[in-house]
């Protein structure tokens, strides 16, 4: 690729005058570099000449791409930003400037927990970093535009980077990178930038579904040639030129389906979309006249409809899906839509920007950017910097509900969102006023999920109150967007200190007792960082720290320190219990306190049976005269599930076990024995067996249980259940 190349791609849309900007650009650029290589060995200036390719098939305007070729200048040639502005003017060195500024992101793999300053002060960095290119997009697109295009040849010569520094960049990518393209509408870009970052996350899966994906191509190329040929003659009969081609998925698509099909108990033989068709004509009626030929020759299949011509996509998306049984059974997807809306559907937003040439202003895109701006002013209210960064991941790098008000206000929520959601996004007082909901004119649970088209209405209450902490419990599902969980904590943060340390005391004393577990209150503070027992419990008691995360904690992790300095004796026992201090035994669970990870264990020797191991605080352990065959045990990282009884309290009905067992079913906990003790005032103890895989996700399951009509109390037991008595 050289400069003929890329004159050759922007003539067709650049006037001449303009062209004589790019070439010089193009020159100084090359100068600069002259002699500088990349890791892979080629030519540095490869690099930004492929992102200004780019920005050329995007059809930029020459000072974008001018402003492309020249964004390392600066930074690894040592140009000053003054030397461009006289060289090239003000507008191609503030793009250059801009692009510079945005500091490469590093998005944790995991989700962030500070656990010291310097983490803490990292996770600053990274949502400075964030703020800086969404500051950037809403100032000028053109920035973020060259900056995805500097991030497609990245990843396309990734491989001369060290095993470390490819995975880093490749998660990256896969978390920010991509999602973006997608929040812009940027399909191609989308598609090509999760098919790199896979390669490299995932090798093995990759080189699988590659080949997957090529094994079956030709059988489905010809099976699609057909398809096409048929349609296109229907097409032309009745007087509608067509483009009719078939739509290949990427690599990281078909992936994505495969897991979803895999969870549903189908195979890869199942997909069979994995080339679509698409049909491109000229004008919005022919979009119309073309789905009618469609379903006359084939039948569509019911509930696999989409208008997003009328109803278009957050990301201004539009076409006709239809979804048809074809030629031998087999369901085929259509997509029909103009060649202006797909050149949309490829290009996204940087096909509706404001600087193309002869267009002032776009209403589109202004409506298009206006989430970024809204956001840009919820951070500012955000104290932590890890809130902003969820907020980044939940309130813009996901899909969009569109969701009415009753006057018929149309508002845009991320996909998931609650009425509580919903009612934070209208205003902050009348979320935390709400007490209930109707979703088009029912009343719902809070935890309704909103779907495409609901008229939401809040109910609120007349008199002043504040939200429950419940809603902050991410079992419970009240809550999903960080917009509306920042205002909740705000709310609780501005309570009297003494009411938060109650509040918190309170919370923990009905969970431990909820759990049957005993932690020392100066325990968890210093497991979360805080200097006493009081910071702790106002920081429960505000939502600052929730129940949640407690009991995330609770499930031991292993400790790679400890792993270090363990005796060498130590070994993974199948019980999944780490022994200290002793050689391969045997052990097996208590059945008179079931432990579970998360719960402080110790180990008793027996004579016969290896080692048994009981809570810390179990009576039996405690009244053990012989001490010396008490040994040291850890839980260990294998995963399985343990025993452990729970007695759930309820008001008899009809049904009632039925949702029950549902419940536990959803959190895939496997159910060992249930006992049923009725009461002759009318409640019922239910006694179930269950097998989990700790704290954390009994804590969850018993939050979920305790939600179920009529069910009063949900509590651990170490009790054998009673037995029935004949009726």
């Amino acid at each position: 690729m050289d400069l003929a190349d890329l004159l050759t791609k922007i003539k067709g849309h650049l006037p001449p005058e303009k062209l004589k900007l790019v070439e010089e650009a193009y020159h100084f650029a090359a100068r600069c570099h002259d002699g500088q290589l990349r890791a892979s060995g080629e030519p540095y200036f490869e690099h930004p000449l492929h992102a200004a390719l780019f920005l050329a098939d995007l059809q930029l305007d020459a000072t974008s791409i001018a402003a492309a070729l020249l964004h390392d200048v600066t930074e690894d040639c040592g140009i000053p930003l003054t030397e461009l502005e006289e060289r090239f003017g003000p507008e191609v060195s503030k793009l250059v400037d801009g692009t510079t500024k945005l500091s490469k992101l590093e998005e944790r793999t995991t989700k962030f927990e500070p656990r010291d300053n310097g983490a803490r002060e990292e996770a600053k960095e990274q949502a400075r970093n964030i703020r800086k290119m969404l500051v950037a997009m809403a100032e000028d697109i053109r920035v973020v535009l060259i900056k995805m295009a500097d991030r497609l040849h990245n990843m396309n010569t990734l491989k001369a980077l060290p095993p470390d520094k490819r995975i880093q960049i490749a998660r990256e990518t896969l978390d920010i990178y991509a999602p973006l393209a997608h929040r812009l509408g940027m399909s191609q870009l989308e598609w090509q930038l999760e098919d790199l970052a896979f390669r490299y996350l995932q090798p093995e899966k990759y080189r699988e579904f590659a080949h997957l994906v090529a094994t079956n191509r030709k059988s489905r190329e010809k099976y699609i040639a057909q398809i096409s040929r048929i349609l296109k003659e229907e097409l032309k009969k009745t007087g509608i030129t067509a483009d009719v081609t078939g739509r290949p998925k990427h690599i990281y698509s078909i992936y994505e389906k495969a897991q979803r099909y895999a969870s549903q108990g189908k195979d890869f033989q199942q997909i069979y979309d994995l080339f679509a068709l698409r049909v491109l004509v000229d004008e919005v009626k022919d979009c119309y006249s073309a789905l009618g030929v469609v379903h006359t020759l084939w039948p569509p299949v019911p509930g696999q409809f989409d208008d997003y011509i009328a109803n278009s996509r957050e990301t201004m998306y539009q076409s006709l899906h239809t979804t048809v049984m074809c030629l031998g059974g087999t369901p085929l997807e259509i997509q029909i839509r103009t060649h202006e809306m797909h050149y949309a559907a490829e290009y996204g937003v940087a096909a509706h920007w404001r600087y193309k040439e002869g267009i002032k202003e776009d209403p589109r895109f202004e409506e298009r950017i206006t989430w970024l701006r809204q956001l840009l002013e919820w951070q500012k209210e955000m104290v932590e910097a890890e809130d902003f960064l969820e907020s980044v991941k939940t309130d813009i790098f996901q899909d969009q509900v569109f969701v009415y008000t009753p006057k018929g206000e149309v508002k845009e929520m991320p996909s998931g969102s609650t009425p509580i959601d919903f009612a934070y996004r209208i205003h902050t007082d009348i979320g935390h006023r709400c007490i209930g909901a109707k979703v088009n004119g029912k009343l719902i649970s809070l935890d309704y999920q909103l779907h495409n088209g609901d008229t939401v209405e809040i109910v609120a209450s007349k008199t002043k109150r504040g939200p429950s902490l419940d809603w902050l419990n991410p079992h419970l599902s009240y809550v999903q967007t960080a917009h509306a969980r920042e205002k909740i904590k705000q709310w609780f943060r501005k309570q009297e200190r003494s009411e938060n340390i109650q509040r918190g005391r309170e919370l923990l004393g009905k969970e431990f007792k909820r759990l049957s577990i005993s932690v020392q209150e100066e325990e968890l503070a210093h497991l979360f960082k805080y200097d006493s027992v009081d910071e702790f419990l106002a920081s429960l008691g505000s939502g600052g720290i929730t129940i949640h995360q407690i009991a995330n904690k609770l499930t031991v992790q292993e400790d790679p320190q400890a792993t270090l300095q363990a005796p060498p004796t130590q070994k993974l026992s199948p019980a999944g219990v780490e022994v200290l201090g002793v050689g391969n035994l045997l052990t097996h669970l208590a059945q008179c306190c079931n432990p579970l990870p998360g719960d402080d264990i110790v180990g008793f020797i027996t004579r016969t049976q290896g080692i048994t191991i009981h809570k810390s605080a179990c009576t039996n352990v405690l009244h053990q005269k012989e001490r010396e065959r008490i040994v040291q045990v850890n839980w260990g990282s294998t995963k399985q599930g343990y025993p452990v009884r729970i007695c759930i309290q309820a008001w008899d009905r009809v049904g009632l076990l039925r949702d029950i067992t549902t419940v536990v079913s959803a959190e895939k906990v496997n159910i060992g024995g249930i006992t049923s003790i009725n009461h002759e005032d009318g409640t019922v103890s239910e006694y179930l067996t269950l097998h989990t895989t700790g704290i954390e996700q009994l804590s969850r399951l018993l939050s979920k249980l305790e939600r179920v009509r009529n069910v009063f109390s949900v509590t651990r037991t170490t009790l054998t259940a009673p037995s029935q008595k004949p009726g």
